[in-house]
C-alpha cells in the first residue's frame, strides 16, 4: 500500500471535518467547525495559486492520500508568516532573582510573560494522522513533507520557524493550565475558548488577558505541573522536531501550556540536507529509501521512494515514481534518513 502527500483541494472539506472530529480538541489549526475549515481551505487555495515569490500571510494545507484508493488519511499545514492578521501570543518562561541582605538569601521566581516574540515566523502545524494509519512511517511522511515543501519554495517562508505542540488535556477535554490561569479572567472553559480562538482569532486575548507577568508559584499545582509538557500523543512529534533541530526555548502556548519548539529555517535538517536531482531511469528496485518530492505549489507531491545514484542523476523505483507522478527527465527533491 502506497501513500503520497498532495496539495489540499476544495473537495477535501469533508475529509478535514471528519479528521477534526477525531482530534479530541486542543487542535487550534484543525477545529471541528466546517466554516473555519472552509476558510482555511480557501486561504490555502489562494496561497497555492499565487506564483510570485516573497513572504505573505499564507497558509498551505497538505493531505495524505492512499495512492491506490484515493482515501485521505491525514493532513498537515504550514503558515508562512504568523501574527499578521491577529497578534501571535505566547507565554515566555523567565526567572526573576531577588536578594535579601537581611535574610542572606536569594529568591528566584519563575514568571510567565505574555509576548509576541515569535510574530513573523513561519509555522508548521495542523498535523493529524488517522488512528488506523499510525504505523509504517506515515507520521514521519506527513511531518517531513512540510520541510521539503519549504525547501522547494524557500522564498515563501521566514528565516525562523516554529511548531506548537498540544499541551496536557484531561479526560474531560479540559486544560489544567487554562483552568489555573486564563480561565479565571475569561469566564469560559478551555473547550469554548479554544473553539473561539480557532474560529475568530486571537484579538479577544489581547482584550482580556492579563498584561503583567504571572508568578508561576501563584498558580494551582495542577497548572504548574503541566507547563511546557506535550500531550502524551505528541511526545513522538516532539522527538521528531528535536531530531530536525528544533528546540524548546521556553515559549509555551497560552491556552494549554504546551511547548512551542523553534528553529532557524535553514538549519532544519530536512531543509538543509535536501538534494535536487534528475530522474534518469525508473526500475523495479530503486535503491535506498528516501523521502522525495516533486512539483511546484499546487502540483506538489511527496512520498517515500527508493533511489540510487546514476550518471547524471538518480534511478527511482517504479512504486515511488507512480506515487510522485514522475518519469525519466523529471526533477525531484529528496532527503535521506537521519
Amino acid at each position: 500500500m502506497s501513500f503520497r502527500i498532495r496539495a489540499a483541494r476544495e473537495g477535501d472539506l469533508d475529509h478535514l471535518y471528519e479528521m477534526a472530529k477525531l482530534t479530541g480538541g486542543g487542535f487550534t489549526n484543525l477545529p471541528a467547525d466546517r466554516r473555519a475549515l472552509k476558510a482555511r481551505l480557501d486561504k490555502s487555495s489562494a496561497a497555492f495559486a499565487r506564483t510570485a515569490d516573497g513572504l505573505a500571510d499564507e497558509a498551505f494545507v497538505l493531505m495524505l492520500e492512499n495512492v491506490e484508493t484515493g482515501d485521505v488519511r491525514g493532513t498537515c499545514q504550514m503558515f508562512s508568516r504568523v501574527g499578521q492578521e491577529h497578534p501571535f501570543y505566547s507565554y515566555r518562561i523567565g526567572t526573576l532573582s531577588q536578594t535579601s541582605k537581611e535574610l542572606k538569601r536569594t529568591f528566584r521566581a519563575e514568571m510567565l510573560s505574555l509576548t509576541t516574540d515569535l510574530e513573523g515566523a513561519s509555522e508548521v502545524g495542523g498535523l493529524f494522522l488517522h488512528p488506523g494509519e499510525r504505523a509504517g512511517g506515515l507520521g514521519m511522511l506527513l511531518a517531513r513533507s512540510r520541510y521539503l515543501f519549504i525547501a522547494m519554495h524557500r522564498a515563501r517562508f521566514a528565516d525562523r520557524i516554529l511548531a506548537e505542540l498540544r499541551g496536557i488535556i484531561d479526560e474531560a477535554g479540559g486544560s489544567p493550565f487554562w483552568d489555573g490561569l486564563a480561565g479565571r479572567f475569561f469566564g469560559m472553559n478551555f473547550q469554548d475558548a479554544d473553539q473561539f480562538n480557532a474560529t475568530h482569532g486571537h484579538q479577544f486575548i489581547a482584550d482580556l488577558f492579563p498584561k503583567h507577568p504571572i508568578y508561576v508559584a501563584m498558580l494551582t499545582e495542577s497548572a504548574r505541573s503541566v507547563i511546557g509538557l506535550p500531550h502524551p500523543s505528541g511526545r513522538a512529534a516532539m522527538r521528531m522536531l528535536e531530531s530536525e533541530g528544533f528546540a524548546f526555548e521556553k515559549y509555551i502556548d497560552i491556552f494549554d501550556g504546551g511547548p512551542t519548539m523553534t528553529a532557524h529555517t535553514d538549519n532544519v535538517k530536512s531543509i538543509a540536507n535536501a538534494i535536487s536531482s534528475t530522474v534518469v531511469a525508473v526500475d523495479q528496485d530503486g535503491g535506498e529509501r528516501v523521502l522525495a518530492a516533486t512539483g511546484r505549489l499546487g502540483d506538489f507531491h511527496c512520498a517515500y521512494a527508493k533511489l540510487r545514484e546514476a550518471a547524471g542523476g538518480v534511478v527511482i523505483d517504479r512504486a515511488g515514481a507512480i506515487a510522485l507522478g514522475v518519469q525519466e527527465g523529471d526533477a525531484i527533491t529528496h532527503v535521506g534518513r537521519f
